[in-house]
């Protein structure tokens, strides 16, 4: 039960629509409910704007089918990131009107789309193979409610192609930059644009890269002052805390 929802059912009580006792039997599994294996967190919406989040890697395909539908019992949307194909085809299955992307891995359900967000939400990757990455920030970042512009392949490499993009890019309220390699987008772009840059390090490149740690201390060092960091392949953070700055 998000706020508005919670609102609502407040209006109800006042106005005599709904009793006390039907009020509280919708309340009843507040703050969580204990289902044994996990405890979902059905106040987190009203806490945070948004309902929980299920991080699919290793949880079983019934597990996430549980707390999927214990989600929607009380709120609109859903979102559930790093789901193995398995558990995106029971995902499908249970909830056909959600949408499973492969390359990343996320599944929602986007029953609510309002926008919320001030602006646009710009999230670019370097290159291809940063996609996944990139795709998990994007679909966060929507069912959070905000207007996404994606733009890939942009990477330092060749850098006419983020130049050609620019304007584009310069529109947004907020950046989410995936790169693998050493790095090095998030501080040629946050050299050239007014607003945060949230850069993601990803896990794509050669031995020395170290599995996204080279990609990583290069963005924790970079010289522009825009420019901040999360985890490497989190495009969940980049995408979540962006929609945090864009807020109203």
């Amino acid at each position: 039960m998000d706020r508005d929802h919670l609102r609502q059912l407040l209006e109800q009580v006042r106005e005599g629509a709904v009793d006390v006792s039907s009020a509280l039997e919708r309340m009843r599994h507040m703050p969580f409910e204990d289902l044994g294996f996990a405890k979902v967190d059905h106040h987190r919406a009203i806490r945070q704007g948004a309902p929980e989040v299920i991080f699919g890697k290793g949880k079983t395909p019934d597990q996430i089918v549980h707390i999927a539908g214990k989600l929607l019992e009380r709120g609109s949307n859903l979102l559930v990131t790093r789901a193995e194909p398995e558990a995106g085809a029971r995902l499908r299955s249970q909830f056909p009107e959600g949408e499973y992307f492969p390359a990343s891995g996320a599944f929602r359900v986007w029953r609510d789309r309002t926008m919320r967000g001030r602006g646009k939400i710009a999230v670019v990757c370097a290159g291809t193979s940063d996609i996944p990455v990139a795709e998990e920030a994007q679909v966060t970042a929507e069912v959070m409610g905000n207007e996404v512009e994606a733009i890939h392949d942009v990477g330092v490499a060749g850098i006419h192609r983020l130049f050609q993009n620019l304007d584009r890019i310069a529109s947004a309220k907020v950046c989410v930059v995936a790169a693998g390699m050493e790095g090095a987008l998030p501080s040629a772009l946050g050299g050239l644009v007014a607003c945060p840059v949230i850069a993601v390090p990803t896990s794509i490149g050669y031995g020395a890269s170290f599995h996204g740690l080279a990609a990583l201390l290069g963005m924790l060092n970079s010289c522009a002052s825009n420019v901040t960091v999360v985890n490497i392949d989190n495009g969940f953070g980049g995408g979540y805390v962006a929609s945090l700055i864009n807020r109203p």
